[in-house]
């Protein structure tokens, strides 16, 4: 059921948003550096790397610049329609193709890279073995501010590795012990709520048995290891 949900309605969204696709990716086509999609390498059900599909936002050389691989708030290597696409989520929806093929879901642990699914506990393999990566999932809806935590960090390595990573683990492996088909469209419903009210903690409120954190302290514990 779940796959077959995935592949209709991954291939409804395409067509249906492709009035809005096609303007966005002219306008990256000649704006910014020119790029339209960025690819990257991410860790797929199974521990099978994919390449993970979505509107290009960034400066090529991001990576490189300082920042690294963490995205922060009023980041200056976001290019200016990117910080738009961000905001609203656009720069996701090339990833219905990923759904489409398979190496993705519509609801599932957002797809890490290499370097930063070897950070994540032993018990995360849970998680991989059982489903496949989401556009959105428990730990996208609490962490949709995860650039503002990041920012306000006096350590970025220490936050998302000793913060952020343990309570990700946590949601991840509730959702694979409470997977249902029920479940995915809830989270799905929810997703589109909180974007209109970032501020909503609905999830909390149908999911009761969520594990709970503060994560309003994320990025405030920890004095500056470097």
């Amino acid at each position: 059921m779940k796959r077959l949900f995935d592949i209709v309605f991954s291939a409804l969204a395409l067509l249906i948003l492709s009035p809005v696709l096609i303007p966005i990716m002219v306008i990256l086509r000649f704006s910014g550096e020119g790029e339209i999609f960025y690819r990257q390498e991410r860790i797929g059900k199974g521990n099978k790397p994919f390449y993970i599909t979505k509107f290009a936002t960034m400066l090529k050389d991001s990576p490189n610049m300082e920042g690294g691989s963490y995205t922060l708030q009023n980041d200056p290597r976001v290019l200016p329609i990117g910080r738009f696409l961000r905001k609203s989520k656009i720069n996701e929806f090339p990833q219905f193709w990923d759904i489409l093929v398979g190496n993705m879901s519509f609801v599932g642990p957002r797809p890490q890279m290499t370097k930063v699914t070897s950070w994540y506990p032993e018990k995360y393999k849970e998680v991989l073995d059982a489903v496949r990566p989401g556009l959105t999932g428990v730990g996208s809806i609490v962490f949709r501010d995860e650039e503002a935590i990041l920012s306000r960090a006096a350590d970025y390595d220490y936050c998302y590795k000793n913060e952020i990573i343990p309570y990700k683990t946590e949601l991840e492996l509730w959702y694979k012990d409470n997977t249902s088909f029920l479940t995915d469209i809830v989270l799905m419903v929810i997703t589109a709520w909180v974007v209109i009210f970032p501020e909503s903690q609905i999830l909390f409120k149908i999911f009761p048995s969520l594990p709970k954190a503060d994560i309003g302290k994320f990025g405030m514990g920890a004095e500056a290891t470097s």
